[in-house]
């Protein structure tokens, strides 16, 4: 008796498991977009299993509009983000987002006034997929490395094709700057397509090329900057 009344309760748990892990959305890149006046606004989200990057932007004319970033938790439909980075501090003093949403068939519904809806791009896994923190400029030479319990972090997240690399301060919340886009990595070769960049927005539509080489957890990227300037710098697997 004791043994089916076990079984009872397995097959009652099922159904409420199967739909908490439906509810968090799958690790991968989402995007909507919306027709403005003049040009297009993108709005691009980054999913790692527990980490996600939003960032809003206009392309034609290319324009920069937000990005906010951290660790997220579901909790039933609610999405609740401890954010590391966020661009408009200064204007909504956001440090925890929460939003409701719907995740169904591989698509992800924000609930509010828009009710917009991202779709998932394309699966392209490659080996610089991940998140990276920046450690040091190379050669690794044992230099001091700047590690995770620094509040001063620039944070690369690469998924499914996309890159992006955020300039930010845990601390402060002070927002130094970021810029993303599309990427490959093949051969000893790493490309990045740029779409978006803060600083700059006259960078955007640039292709740069950089020699890349995993040695354990670290990323040694070398080439030249967005100046033109020659680099090398290593990154360490978060």
């Amino acid at each position: 008796m004791r043994y089916r009344k076990r079984l009872a309760m397995v097959a009652l748990l099922i159904p409420l498991i199967t739909i908490d892990l439906l509810a968090q959305p799958a690790p991968g890149v989402y995007k909507a977009s919306e027709t403005l006046d003049e040009g297009q606004r993108n709005h691009l989200l980054l999913v790692a299993s527990n980490y996600m990057v939003y960032t809003v932007y206009n392309s034609d004319p290319s324009q920069f509009v937000v990005a906010k970033g951290g660790y997220f938790k579901m909790k039933g439909d609610s999405l609740i983000v401890a954010l590391e980075f966020n661009s408009n501090y200064e204007q909504d003093g956001e440090k925890v987002h929460r939003s409701q949403i719907d995740y169904s068939d591989g698509k992800l519904v924000f609930n509010g006034n828009d009710d917009r809806t991202y779709l998932p791009e394309p699966s392209l896994q490659q080996d610089l997929d991940g998140q990276w923190l920046f450690a040091t400029r190379g050669p690794d030479t044992g230099q001091e490395r700047r590690g995770d319990d620094n509040p001063r972090k620039t944070l690369k997240f690469l998924q499914g094709g996309y890159f992006q690399w955020i300039a930010y301060h845990t601390e402060s919340m002070r927002f130094s700057g970021t810029g993303g886009g599309r990427y490959t990595a093949e051969d000893g070769v790493y490309t990045e397509s740029i779409e978006f960049f803060s600083r700059d927005a006259s960078r955007v539509g640039a292709e740069l090329q950089f020699q890349y080489e995993i040695q354990g957890d670290d990323w040694h990227h070398r080439g030249q900057n967005s100046k033109g300037e020659p680099m090398y710098e290593i990154w360490h697997r978060r």
